[in-house]
C-alpha cells in the first residue's frame, strides 16, 4: 500500500520500496568497507615505491638527493625508503594508520614541491607513440594529490575492518568489557 505524504497541501504517493529507500541501509552496512582499497592501493604505491628505490642500491636515491641539494642526501634518502616501505606495510595492514600517514604525507608534500610542480598537474603526459609503444614525458602532481586524499580518507574514515587498528581497539573494548561476546574489527 502506497505511503501518502502532504506537501504544500498536494497529497502525493510514495511506494515504500522505492530504489532510494532500499539503497540507504545497503550503502550505509557497506560504508565501513570502503577504507580496504584504499589501504591497499595507497600501501601497494607506498611499498612498491620505497621497495624500488632500495633495489637500486644504496647510493642510488641519495645521489639522486645530492643532486637536487637536498641536505643530508644519505639521511633523507634512507629515511624516505624507510618511510615508504614500513609505513606502505602499516597502511596495509592497517596498522598505526594515523602516526604513518604523518611522514607519509610528509614524503608526497616534499615530493610535489622539489620534484613535481615543475611539470604541471597531469600525471600522464603522452609525447609521442612509436614503434616501441607510448612514450611518455615527466609526471606532475596529480598522483601525489591522489595519495593525500585517500591518506586524508583514512585518517577521517579509519582503517576499516580487517585491521591491526580494529583488532586492537576491539581486543581493548573487550577488556574493559569483559561481559562483551561480539568482537568486530573496524
Amino acid at each position: 500500500m502506497p505511503v501518502v505524504a502532504r506537501d504544500l497541501g498536494k497529497t502525493v504517493s510514495m511506494a515504500p520500496n522505492t530504489i532510494a529507500s532500499r539503497w540507504r541501509p545497503a550503502h550505509q552496512s557497506l560504508v565501513k568497507w570502503t577504507s580496504i582499497p584504499l589501504r591497499l592501493i595507497v600501501g601497494y604505491g607506498f611499498l612498491a615505491h620505497g621497495i624500488a628505490k632500495a633495489l637500486r642500491g644504496y647510493d642510488a636515491f641519495p645521489s639522486i638527493l645530492a643532486q637536487m641539494s637536498m641536505p643530508a642526501p644519505h639521511l633523507l634518502g634512507w629515511a624516505t625508503i624507510l618511510v615508504e616501505i614500513l609505513g606502505g606495510i602499516a597502511v596495509i595492514l592497517g596498522a598505526f594508520v594515523t602516526i604513518v600517514s604523518v611522514p607519509m604525507t610528509v614524503v608526497l608534500i616534499v615530493a610535489i614541491f622539489t620534484v613535481h610542480t615543475q611539470y604541471g598537474f597531469s600525471s600522464i603526459k603522452l609525447l609521442a607513440v612509436t614503434t616501441a609503444g607510448a612514450q611518455f614525458g615527466p609526471p606532475g602532481y596529480e598522483t601525489d594529490l591522489l595519495y593525500l586524499a585517500c591518506i586524508a580518507a583514512l585518517i577521517m574514515n579509519g582503517p576499516g575492518p580487517w585491521s591491526v587498528d580494529g583488532f586492537l581497539k576491539a581486543r581493548g573494548s573487550s577488556s574493559r568489557n569483559p561481559g562483551s561476546t561480539r568482537q568486530e574489527f573496524g
